[in-house]
């Protein structure tokens, strides 16, 4: 609906400008309203429980196989993953079927180059976390980065402007160190079963505003987002296989349905996807709009990315709205599973130990 989609966007540059600048608290909620969903909080988390589980660690380099077929063989890209449970892979059970271990062997596929995974994300990390996240991936010079954060940001209360400037510090951060970087945003909390109404649908309302301020910030950082929250909205709240057992993480096919929204986008960020000749920015149309009005446009489009127009004169407060094909690498390898494709890291310090 355009009405709800420029309410949106409003409030998204609102908490971007906020973040930015170093606004205080939007005040988005009621004191009554903030004293019920607290209520309704609690109750969720009950039902929801906690997986006795750690993320399987899935370091190590994917696609080696690639390094036999040059005759000059180039060294690995290097990917790593920040964020939260949802980059670290919490609720499977096999390295292979984490989203950083799918996006290393889909990435050694198209780049037909082996790829090192460092993954530094944690349980609970919220982009308060991301700093010294950040300072753990920097050591392996990434090439690229994919960080996955925003929804314990949303149910921990954290002030959406803070979390806002926190995350586009981090992407400036790993720009400024020559790394290109995707963000996948804020999911759609709403889509949770354990949550009610109201709080369901508060829950929706404040994650897709912080994806949709999350963009700006990444855009404006140099870095391009993947809408995470429509796609796994609808297709997660109907297919239940979607989620682990605390209906709350994703499950193995779960992680694999972002892993390859996500992916396309890394490999145009290395230039490594086939592009479409860019519209100019000078006639907005379709897909060229205000960095705002893109953010809030993505927030409600399944695996929608959104980057910044290069285009002359457009700067980053244009952005290019483009909704990629998904496609699913061959099964992801656990490093070492199998030595013709891929390997565990042999160095010391590959990894966050």
């Amino acid at each position: 609906m355009p009405g709800a989609q420029d309410s949106r966007a409003r409030v998204a540059r609102r908490i971007a400008t906020a973040a930015a600048y170093g606004g205080g608290g939007l005040g988005l909620l009621g004191v009554g309203l903030v004293g019920l969903l607290l209520t309704e909080s609690k109750l969720a988390i009950q039902a929801i429980g906690i997986l006795e589980t750690v993320p399987p660690k899935a370091d190590g380099v994917y696609g080696e196989a690639f390094a036999d077929q040059r005759t000059a063989p180039q060294p690995p890209l290097v990917l790593a993953v920040l964020g939260d449970s949802t980059g670290a892979g919490l609720g499977v059970a096999r390295a292979r079927e984490t989203p950083g271990a799918l996006l290393a062997a889909g990435l050694a596929s198209v780049a037909e180059r082996p790829v090192r995974l460092v993954n530094v994300a944690r349980s609970g990390g919220r982009s308060a976390d991301l700093s010294g996240q950040l300072e753990q991936a920097l050591r392996h010079r990434p090439d690229i980065a994919v960080i996955m954060v925003g929804a314990n940001d949303v149910t921990r209360h954290s002030p959406a402007q803070l979390a806002v400037r926190q995350l586009g510090e981090a992407v400036a951060a790993l720009r400024a160190n020559g790394c290109e970087v995707v963000v996948g945003t804020c999911p759609d909390l709403g889509t949770i079963k354990p949550v009610r109404p109201p709080l369901r649908w508060v829950a929706r309302r404040l994650s897709r505003q912080l994806a949709a301020a999350q963009t700006i910030a990444v855009v404006e950082a140099g870095g391009r987002t993947v809408s995470l929250g429509s796609l796994l909205g609808p297709e997660f709240a109907a297919r239940p296989e979607m989620f682990a057992a605390d209906r709350y993480h994703p499950s193995a096919q779960g992680y694999a349905t972002a892993a390859m929204a996500v992916l396309p986008s890394v490999c145009a960020a290395l230039d490594l996807w086939p592009e479409e000749e860019r519209p100019s920015a000078a006639v907005p149309g379709e897909t060229v709009l205000p960095v705002a009005v893109a953010a809030a446009a993505a927030a409600g489009r399944a695996g929608t990315e959104v980057a910044a127009v290069e285009a002359e004169g457009a700067g980053r407060r244009w952005a290019l709205l483009r909704h990629r094909l998904r496609v699913g690498p061959e099964a992801a390898r656990e490093p070492g599973e199998d030595p013709g494709s891929t390997s565990a890291s042999s160095h010391a310090g590959a990894g966050d130990g």
